[in-house]
């Protein structure tokens, strides 16, 4: 499916960050009912631990069939290109010519050429330093989605509260773009009917609240799925 279609769909949508490159781990992002997945490479990972390698290594031993896998089940994959704003424009060309639907870099990763580009979707990310006018403007730019990760990286995992939903409203109230919230928090799939409420288009769930042993992962992913379906 489109990756925009679907975030603009009527009910709040399902991303999986996989806490790996691994296809077992999309096998069961998939399985457990994720409409879309998202990858990392040329990056430390703090929510998982991990770092993921270049992306001439991580596609030659495990991307390749992570988007095989998604493309043969219709589902939309994004990627993480890099975690700095030193990543070279033939990366980025490489990530669209190897069929990722969408891109997602944090506002100051991300090289302006890259919003010139009409071949894949731009999410940007939003840090804890975003200003609610910087948030207005987003509406002006040739950019698709805005993943709201304004979480204190030193709050990683902790319980969401009232706080932190009056955040996310606040960024809610000033942009009309499709918005994804990422569980910098441990945000839990009986809380969803608050972002969903709220206009949320999607939440984003990775290794803060999956876990990353695929069994865990995957039933903790169908929890989730589950909480959407009754919303």
């Amino acid at each position: 499916m489109n990756y925009l279609k679907l975030l603009n769909q009527e009910k709040m949508t399902l991303i999986t960050s996989l806490p790996q490159n691994d296809i077992n781990l999309a096998k069961a992002a998939i399985e457990a009912g994720s409409d879309a997945v998202k990858v990392h490479v040329n990056v430390s990972h703090r929510a998982s631990g991990n770092h993921f390698g270049t992306f001439e290594e991580e596609y030659i031993e495990n991307l390749k069939d992570i988007v095989e896998l998604c493309k043969k089940n219709n589902i939309p994959i994004g990627i993480v290109p890099g975690g700095d704003d030193n990543i070279p424009m033939n990366e980025i060309e490489k990530v669209i010519e190897s069929g990722f639907d969408f891109i997602s870099l944090y506002d100051k990763h991300m090289n302006p050429m890259v919003l010139k580009n009409k071949n894949i979707y731009k999410m940007v990310a939003l840090t804890n330093e975003y200003k609610l006018e910087w948030i207005k403007a987003y509406d002006n730019l040739p950019i698709d989605v805005l993943e709201c990760s304004i979480m204190d990286p030193e709050t990683y995992g902790t319980p969401m509260t009232v706080r932190e939903i009056l955040k996310y409203q606040s960024v809610r109230n000033n942009t009309i773009k499709p918005i994804v919230i990422s569980t910098q928090r441990k945000i839990m799939p009986e809380q969803l009917w608050i972002l969903n409420e709220m206009g949320i288009n999607s939440i984003m769930i990775g290794a803060v609240v999956t876990g990353k042993d695929v069994e865990q992962f995957y039933k903790n992913t169908k929890d989730f799925r589950k909480a959407i379906d009754n919303l």
